[in-house]
This record gives C-alpha cells, sequence and structure tokens, in this order.
C-alpha cells in the first residue's frame, strides 16, 4: 500500500457541484507557518486548481500569487477560470476564498496562471548555476523561527547566507544559496516547484541581521522547465539563490533562481515583501 506524501496531502481538492473549475481544500497543519499556511503551498494550491481543470491546456510558464489576507485554518475554496484560450497559450485567473464572520465569502488570495503548449526551439542558458559545494558536502540547517511547521517538511542545506545566528544588527549583504529538497524525498513536479521558490527567509533578516516582521505580499515565478527536465530531477537537490535588491519604506523585492544538480535553470521567481520596523 503506498502512503501519500505529506505535501499531496496539503494539496488535496475536491471538485464541487458548484461550477466548473471549483474545488475545496483544507488547511495543513503541517506546512502552517505564522499566521498562516506557507505561502509556498497556497501557490502550490492555486497551480493544483490549474493543473486539476479539465479545459487545461499545456503546463505553467508563469504564475503570479497576491496574499490579500492570511488563510484562516480550516476548509477554503478555490475557483480557477480559463479567461482565454490561444492556440498555444491559455491565461487564467484563480481565487482562494474563506466564510468570513457573517457567513459570505471573503478574498484571501488572487492569481494569474500562464500555461502553454511548448515546442522544441533554439534554447540556451544566460544565467549558469554557481559553483558550490555539492549538497552531500553540506550540512543540514537545523534552526529556525519557533511556531513554523512548514520549514521541517524540506531538505536545506545553506551554502551561504543562513539565518542569521545573532541578531546584532550587523547584516552586510542579502544573498542566500542552499540546496534543498523535501524532507521526505519525493518526485519533483511543478507545485512542488512553484512552492519551493517561495522558500526562502526574509531578505531583509539577513540584511539588518534583525528579526523584524515580514510577510510576501505578491510573487511571480516563471517556469522554464518542463515535464522532461523534472523527470530528470526526480528526488535529487534544487540548488536555490535569493538576493534583496532595494529596501525602500516597508517594502523589499527579492529575486531568486533554482537550478538542478544538473545544472538546468528550473524557475525564477521575484517577489514583493513587506517588513516592519
Amino acid at each position: 500500500m503506498t502512503t501519500q506524501h505529506i505535501f499531496d496531502k496539503a494539496l488535496a481538492l475536491h471538485h464541487s457541484d458548484i461550477r466548473v473549475g471549483h474545488f475545496t481544500g483544507m488547511t495543513s497543519p503541517d506546512y502552517w507557518n505564522m499566521v498562516g499556511p506557507f505561502g509556498g503551498t497556497t501557490a502550490a494550491v492555486v497551480l493544483q486548481a490549474v493543473l486539476r481543470h479539465p479545459d487545461l491546456l499545456g503546463a505553467p510558464i508563469a504564475l503570479t500569487v497576491n496574499y490579500a489576507a492570511a488563510i484562516e485554518a480550516g476548509a477554503f475554496d478555490v475557483q480557477a477560470t480559463a479567461v482565454r484560450t490561444n492556440r498555444s497559450t491559455q491565461h487564467w485567473t484563480v481565487q482562494i476564498t474563506q466564510a468570513g464572520a457573517s457567513g459570505a465569502p471573503q478574498v484571501t488570495t488572487t492569481a494569474t496562471v500562464v500555461t502553454a503548449a511548448r515546442r522544441e526551439t533554439w534554447s540556451t542558458n544566460d544565467l549558469p548555476m554557481p559553483p558550490v559545494p555539492g549538497p552531500e558536502q553540506t550540512g543540514r540547517m537545523t534552526i529556525g523561527p519557533k511556531g513554523v511547521a512548514w520549514i521541517g517538511q524540506y531538505d536545506m542545506r545553506p551554502v551561504r547566507g543562513s539565518i542569521p545566528v545573532q541578531w546584532d544588527g550587523r547584516g552586510e549583504h542579502s544573498e542566500t544559496m542552499l540546496w534543498l529538497r523535501d524532507a521526505d524525498p519525493r518526485p519533483l513536479d511543478f507545485p512542488a516547484l512553484a512552492s519551493m521558490s517561495d522558500m526562502f527567509f526574509p531578505r531583509v533578516w539577513l540584511r539588518r541581521a534583525t528579526p523584524v516582521p515580514a510577510g510576501t505580499v505578491s510573487i511571480t515565478t516563471y517556469f522554464h522547465a518542463d515535464a522532461s527536465h523534472l523527470d530528470e530531477v526526480g528526488t535529487g537537490y534544487l540548488l536555490g539563490r535569493a538576493v534583496g535588491q532595494q529596501f525602500q519604506n516597508g517594502f523589499f523585492d527579492q529575486s531568486a533562481q533554482l537550478w538542478s544538480q544538473a545544472g538546468a535553470l528550473l524557475a525564477t521567481s521575484n517577489q514583493i515583501v513587506y517588513f516592519k520596523e
């Protein structure tokens, strides 16, 4: 008997009879963050709704998720709608809602997704993987914020730029590089890649060496891999790199990349993050 992976349990969606593309789901305590689900899991749920839609064309190439409010523990609804389908691309809108205090649905998350039918063309990579020690040469991260369950679901091995050991306000840079994969190895797919694109702790923590409150407002992930690239990765590690670019008046941005161990650039992402003094 095959046991369902804990990540697949967190992404479990059930078709409803309300309308096409409407699903119901349940938050997972295994991927809980400080005040709600880990944002990467929410992004994966959004993408899962599109991938399970009966009208799906192709595979994801872009995903933008806007976190309007924290999702509370419990049930939620997801609506995925194909708003335009062309010969090779398809454009989607997605909303996650929960019942508010009055019982009326309240929007917690809005998103757009673009899927496409890829074809063989000339290809190259102008952002090669940096030379770093392999995951077998890098120790697994054992520290993290208290009360954050999702970190325990991943095997993260920092190469540089780990969470500060001393919060002394003496941060000098915002770059992190680390190897990562599911703690319980799981074959890589698009929802997992979407989740891992949001894996990095807030850049402001590293840049300032000060644990200020922070949270992602919006993240966009671009998928450069197709199914064959994901199959090649299997349950192997990815190398992730993230860096902040501008910290200004309560918000900062983050640029991130994910490579396979073989050096293939699988995904890139950009996000805008709120932080508090």
